[in-house]
């Protein structure tokens, strides 16, 4: 009721300021907007009687859907975030900088450009339709054509020595003359491409890894068709870090490796490292883990995604195709921020005719991959939906008991200060977990841009804490702030775990593990839709 009464209140003011203006006089904004909105950035949002009526509305309007929510009670906390976000969604949906008419930015363009913005808007639009599937819209966000695996990105030097149907194995050349004799196993994300890692030579983990001193082999995942549906969560740990495991052994004659795993990769390694400490195993010296959840319980806003009925459709939609398409995962991320993410691009590519400049993480971004059917329900059943994996001997593989607590082995978390995807105090609760050293370290910045903060150039600092309290607030409280890269603070972690310093053989000249491609290999290469080219742009207008 009282949401209501001053939503009349302010909805009445509105209209006898908005006179005011209409006749020449100087009014105050009856509401004012939340800091800084780029969306409402034109002085006409604030100089024009009409653009400044309808932002003042709109504001008004989405105040009160807001209120009405936060009033509402619910029977748990997941249902009340839920209805929250999906409201939030809504709301900046009907936002009028996102339609033609309403937009002053977008006016200007079509007097300027004497309409031609909107035909190369709607030649766009159709050329994002070509590359969508069915069940979601694939918005371009990068010039696709700017870049080119292998040359301008992913471009580190490395041979494919291995490949089973999940993965192909890289092993890249060594930049120094000895490298550490504990070699290095990246384990990325299976629901994306490896090569967030290996940016340019600039930005790559790789190349700093390298330029350190270590051996670095990278996991490759497929991008899997319907041939490779009945793969499942197991199957991925299998012929995943289990079997890049033993080759990378092979190759270099080590008894232990260090491993990192990456978001999910750093989920499905952690599992495979306590099925092989049941096994007693103990070849992995150490694990660092990358914006990873082990404890499911604050999946941050991912969560919002999954109820029952919502589980229950995407299964289906797995079953159907035989891959859960990787193109609605991406559709889905770019929501979590969808006024950064999504609508800018949409009056940017479709309103104003613009092109997207080039971006190398968003080129990556907009890469996706799909999920085997198989691997897409037992993961989001298993971890997301039921939270499993932290009750020691739920998840079984091979009749085979997973306990976390039985990862003994020195453990570096890396988390986010503004990860959307990976909530830093749902990434702490992992150091509870496991029973061997941890290490915990929090960057600036989000899931990928806090990870990819190269020591020369980072401009992100990082926080530390050798203690580890019960709470995520806790350990922050007791955190020291470091200026800069976190890269140097886990590069001397990682020292008493390398070994002494060896020559190594170039890569791809073993025997019994001879290069089958040049990095970043045909696994990588493989995209989702048509490929957008100079040709394909040109059929399109």
């Amino acid at each position: 009721m009282q949401s209501q009464m001053e939503f009349i209140a302010q909805q009445s003011e509105l209209w006898q300021r908005a006179t005011k203006a209409m006749m020449g006089e100087q009014v105050n904004p009856v509401v004012e907007q939340r800091g800084k909105d780029p969306r409402f950035a034109h002085p006409d949002w604030d100089e024009n009687p009409v653009y400044n009526y309808l932002k003042q509305a709109y504001l008004i309007n989405a105040k009160l859907l807001e209120s009405t929510v936060d009033a509402m009670e619910f029977k748990d906390d997941r249902q009340a975030q839920q209805a929250k976000f999906y409201t939030r969604q809504y709301i900046n949906s009907v936002s009028p900088s996102n339609y033609l008419l309403s937009n002053p930015e977008v006016c200007e363009e079509i007097l300027k450009t004497q309409g031609k913005c909107m035909v190369k808007g709607i030649q766009n639009f159709m050329r994002d339709l070509e590359q969508s599937p069915l069940e979601a819209f694939k918005i371009t966000q990068t010039d696709m054509t700017a870049f080119t695996l292998g040359e301008n990105i992913a471009n580190t030097e490395g041979k494919i020595v291995y490949q089973n149907d999940l993965i192909q194995l890289i092993h890249y050349a060594p930049t120094q003359d000895t490298v550490f004799e504990t070699p290095l196993l990246f384990v990325p994300p299976f629901i994306n491409k490896y090569y967030i890692l290996d940016l340019n030579e600039r930005k790559s983990m790789v190349k700093g890894l390298l330029d350190a001193g270590h051996n670095v082999f990278m996991i490759s995942w497929v991008n899997p068709s319907a041939e490779l549906s009945e793969k499942a969560f197991s199957n991925y740990m299998h012929e995943g870090p289990l079997a890049a495991l033993d080759v990378v052994c092979d190759i270099t004659g080590a008894e232990k490796v260090n491993m990192t795993g990456f978001c999910v990769g750093g989920t499905l390694l952690a599992l495979a490292a306590s099925y092989l400490r049941a096994k007693n195993d103990e070849r992995i010296a150490s694990l660092t883990l990358l914006t990873t959840l082990l404890d499911f319980d604050e999946p941050g806003e991912v969560g919002n995604y999954i109820t029952e009925d919502t589980l229950s459709m995407m299964e289906q939609h797995a079953d159907l195709k035989g891959v859960y398409d990787g193109r609605i995962l991406g559709l889905s991320f770019s929501l979590l921020r969808e006024n950064n993410l999504f609508w800018s691009y949409f009056i940017n590519n479709y309103l104003k005719g613009q092109d997207p400049a080039a971006f190398d993480i968003l080129y990556w971004n907009s890469d996706a991959t799909n999920i085997t059917a198989a691997c897409f329900k037992e993961y989001i059943r298993t971890t997301y939906w039921e939270n499993k994996l932290r009750i020691p001997n739920e998840v079984k593989v091979d009749g085979v008991g997973i306990n976390l607590g039985s990862l003994d082995m020195p453990v570096y978390f890396l988390a986010t200060l503004a990860d959307h995807i990976v909530l830093w105090q749902g990434a702490y609760k992992g150091t509870h977990l496991t029973s061997g050293d941890t290490r915990f370290v929090l960057a600036g910045s989000g899931h990928l841009a806090g990870v990819i903060n190269p020591t020369k150039t980072g401009k992100y600092p990082h926080w530390t804490n050798t203690d580890a309290p019960a709470s995520a607030e806790e350990w922050f409280a007791g955190a020291t702030e470091h200026k800069g890269s976190w890269w140097p603070d886990w590069y001397a972690w990682l020292e008493d775990k390398n070994g002494e310093k060896v020559a190594i053989d170039k890569p791809g000249t073993h025997k019994k593990y001879p290069a089958l491609e040049a990095a970043p290999g045909s696994y990588a290469k493989k995209r989702l839709g048509l490929q957008i080219t100079p040709e394909f742009t040109t059929k399109m207008q």
